[in-house]
């Protein structure tokens, strides 16, 4: 078994302090079973997934990132994935699972966090590729170059990425608001670097 990146957290600026700036964390579901296996809505996390969602909470709370609210897709293996984080987390805060972030597309995502953020500097969000990789390629405008580059390469599964939002929630669905800064990209051991 071939053994990841180490993960890692880089934190290139402090928290935002502004009541226009917020963070937001973008959490992808952790590895789920194969979807012969069940209706896609319907499937469950794997063995390796079960491993890797613990893994990423004990990352979010080691690493100081605590989120006011989880804004979370319905789907099983995302209200999984969610669900093996929270126990590592000192304050579990609540939970929302809204049917618009199911398989949803950036825009749809945007759309979300700007309502439901609003009045709120620290949110997270589980949900699925490809919307929730290229939401967070298009808001992180700035950030340590090595972090970039993996991130642009690919969010695997159960990896998280914080991005400050300066502008606000507001300017999520504004293209030309969005200059986001990556604050810190996790991934888990378990994967492979060569991107199998």
């Amino acid at each position: 078994m071939s053994s990841g990146p180490a993960p890692e957290a880089t934190s290139s600026a402090p928290a935002p302090d502004s009541a226009a700036g917020c963070r937001l964390l973008l959490v992808r579901h952790a590895l789920a079973v194969p979807k012969h296996v069940a209706e896609d809505f319907e499937r469950s996390l794997s063995d390796r997934g079960r491993a890797d969602a613990p893994e990423a909470g004990r990352w979010l709370a080691g690493s100081g990132f605590q989120p006011h609210l989880v804004l979370c897709s319905p789907a099983r293996r995302t209200r999984e994935t969610w669900e093996l984080i929270a126990p590592a987390l000192p304050d579990v805060p609540p939970v929302v699972y809204d049917d618009r972030l199911y398989n949803a597309s950036p825009e749809v995502l945007a759309d979300v966090l700007a309502e439901r953020g609003a009045g709120l500097s620290h949110v997270m969000l589980v949900g699925h590729n490809t919307g929730i990789h290229e939401l967070a390629m298009s808001l992180c405008r700035t950030g340590p170059t090595e972090l970039l580059e993996r991130l642009r390469a690919e969010l695997p599964k159960a990896g998280a990425v914080v991005v400050d939002l300066p502008g606000g929630w507001h300017d999520l669905t504004s293209g030309d608001g969005r200059n986001g800064h990556l604050i810190a990209f996790w991934t888990p051991n378990s994967v492979d670097p060569s991107g199998n």
